[in-house]
């Protein structure tokens, strides 16, 4: 008998049976660090490529996004579930927690009973519902602190998947992205690849066959140490700064902000950029 017991991947024989699909959470279902080329000021991400994928096999297929950038777990649940559930959705993607997780002083234990009530209620109408772990943040200084944080969080989320039948799409087994180079220049969001290989993951946890190929980044920048530690500085300057005195004000980035896509609605397919056209090659 094998000792690998990771469910295979088997992709769904007809075309998968969603036809509306709504995402819940905060930036990263947003999708901050992927600029929409269509559309100056606005980002694409991973939800929006997977509904592309969705869209192009079935017809009558609608989307819609209610994720806003800095949304606490109790926010996203006070602001986005009823509103969620209105939109009748067949597939829910709920994302959140993750930026109550790396505040200081946050419990994952609480933040993980807001998610648990969240669930049921979005799958009382018979959604499937799919949920995320954390990325495990051992390769990055910047978050490798609270990576035992992220640690517990993700084993309540894996055992309240159990509990109601969701599926999980496992961002801290997706090594791919475990590099910086996935990453915006806050060190915080994906960057259009990192987005590109969560949706391929998505993709995979859903079962449905696509033709998203994977993307290499750009070798790593040859810096001397001064050079590295000037990079730093912009860095704290422009982002950590910036989030610390959002803390310090009670603010946040999503102040004001409202939800992408509020209704569900047909899919126009983006038209890849060149580097991505060159990794499907």
């Amino acid at each position: 008998m094998s000792d690998d017991h990771r469910t295979p991947f088997i992709p769904n024989p007809q075309p998968h049976p969603w036809r509306r699909f709504v995402a819940v959470g905060d930036s990263f279902t947003e999708g901050i660090g992927d600029p929409d080329p269509t559309s100056p000021g606005s980002h694409r991400g991973w939800a929006d490529r997977v509904a592309e994928v969705l869209a192009a096999q079935v017809d009558d297929f609608a989307y819609a996004n209610l994720a806003i950038r800095g949304r606490l777990i109790g926010q996203i649940v006070a602001e986005q579930v009823e509103p969620a559930l209105a939109l009748k959705p067949d597939l829910v993607t709920f994302s959140a927690g993750g930026n109550d997780v790396i505040r200081p002083g946050s419990d994952p234990d609480a933040a993980a009973q807001l998610f648990e009530d969240a669930v049921v209620r979005l799958g009382s109408e018979g959604a499937t519902v799919v949920v995320f772990t954390g990325i495990d943040t051992n390769f990055t200084p910047v978050f490798r602190g609270i990576r035992g944080k992220v640690a517990i969080y993700n084993e309540n989320i894996r055992a309240i998947a159990d509990r109601h039948d969701c599926i999980v799409a496992d961002q801290w087994a997706l090594k791919e992205v475990q590099d910086m180079r996935f990453f915006d220049d806050d060190r915080l969001h994906y960057n259009r690849l990192g987005h590109h290989e969560v949706a391929r993951m998505v993709l995979r946890a859903l079962n449905v066959p696509n033709d998203l190929q994977p993307m290499q980044p750009d070798p790593f920048p040859n810096r001397t140490w001064r050079e590295a530690r000037a990079v730093d500085l912009v860095w704290a300057r422009e982002f950590l700064v910036p989030w610390v005195l959002r803390r310090l004000r009670h603010q946040s980035s999503g102040d004001f902000v409202t939800a992408k896509r509020p209704d569900p609605t047909p899919i126009t397919t983006i038209v890849p950029s060149a580097d991505e056209a060159d990794a499907d090659d």
